[in-house]
């Protein structure tokens, strides 16, 4: 008899948590464009993986028909268990070392302006994937010298001066998300620490000052207003350059609930508290993510540095 294998074996025994019917702002339209397969058959013949697809991204369609695909270094399975993700859960496969030419040659064949590379945790390396991911963004320069690069890396909980490896890549943006409020933390990222994620930005920020740092938030986990205030605030303290916002969307019933559905209003509201607080750019919508629009979004905060300094 076949074993079953299962994505999330940590969630198996968790109660079902019925998925709630999305508000008419959140529907997105579903299209299998020519350039979308395209850039499918690209991203599967390199044999990489997509945080897109592997996370379930509602924008999959709007982005991969601009074959914008946010690539997925270091396998597809994580070492953590976080509540809200649909990444896979387990033992993750050896680094494949001839992954770094792979991501450079697929941004060369799409012919990406800027690309948006993320990864699995991994605990189970020294360095946290941290040399991994200098290698790769070394081998997208070398190949794709005119290429802008962004990164959105993971904790490197434990791992020392891991990060340093990274920044001294020189990636143009620097993205660790916080994810949620610290009060939430426990129930919807076990594996992780607040405060650690936000010495870890405020950490690049102090060792490459002139480096874009960048963070992201879910909202409808149950958090409030005041709470995600304060985020902002501990973000700012960080000197984070670009807050992005979003609506948390459960994937499997075995996943956290939602426990509500912010309005596009109130999404505005928090992109006009977060910018008087003092934030070079802010993206906040009910279906931003973090790499949802990041090409564009850059060459804004290019220019408002560039304004800034004027």
């Amino acid at each position: 008899m076949e074993k079953i294998i299962h994505r999330h074996p940590e969630k198996i025994n968790k109660k079902s948590n019925p998925i709630q019917r999305k508000p008419s702002w959140i529907r997105v339209k579903v299209t299998n464009s020519s350039v979308f397969l395209e850039t499918k058959k690209i991203v599967k013949e390199k044999g990489l993986f997509t945080v897109c697809e592997e996370a379930g991204c509602p924008n999959i369609s709007e982005c991969w028909s601009k074959k914008h695909a946010t690539l997925m270094i270091m396998g597809d399975t994580c070492t953590r268990a976080c509540a809200f993700c649909n990444v896979k859960t387990g033992i993750p496969m050896e680094l494949d070392v001839f992954e770094p030419l792979k991501v450079a040659n697929t941004v060369k064949e799409l012919g990406l302006s800027h690309v948006v590379i993320t990864s699995v945790d991994r605990d189970d390396l020294e360095d946290g994937g941290a040399q991994h991911f200098a290698n790769v963004v070394n081998k997208i320069r070398d190949k794709n010298p005119s290429t802008t690069i962004e990164i959105l890396t993971p904790d490197f909980l434990k791992k020392g001066d891991a990060y340093k490896i990274v920044a001294d890549s020189n990636p143009d943006v620097f993205n660790h998300n916080l994810e949620t409020v610290p009060s939430l933390y426990l129930k919807v990222r076990p594996g992780s620490r607040y405060f650690n994620s936000l010495e870890l930005l405020s950490k690049v920020k102090t060792y490459r000052p002139k480096m874009f740092t960048k963070s992201g938030l879910m909202v409808g986990l149950g958090e409030t207003k005041d709470e995600i205030c304060q985020v902002m605030d501990d973000l700012r303290c960080a000197n984070v350059d670009f807050l992005t916002i979003g609506q948390y969307l459960q994937p499997t019933d075995k996943h956290y609930p939602i426990k509500n559905f912010i309005t596009p209003e109130e999404f505005e509201t928090y992109k006009n508290i977060a910018y008087s607080k003092g934030f070079l750019l802010v993206a906040s919508s009910p279906l931003t993510r973090s790499s949802y629009h990041a090409g564009e979004d850059f060459l804004k905060l290019q220019a408002k540095r560039n304004q800034e300094i004027l």
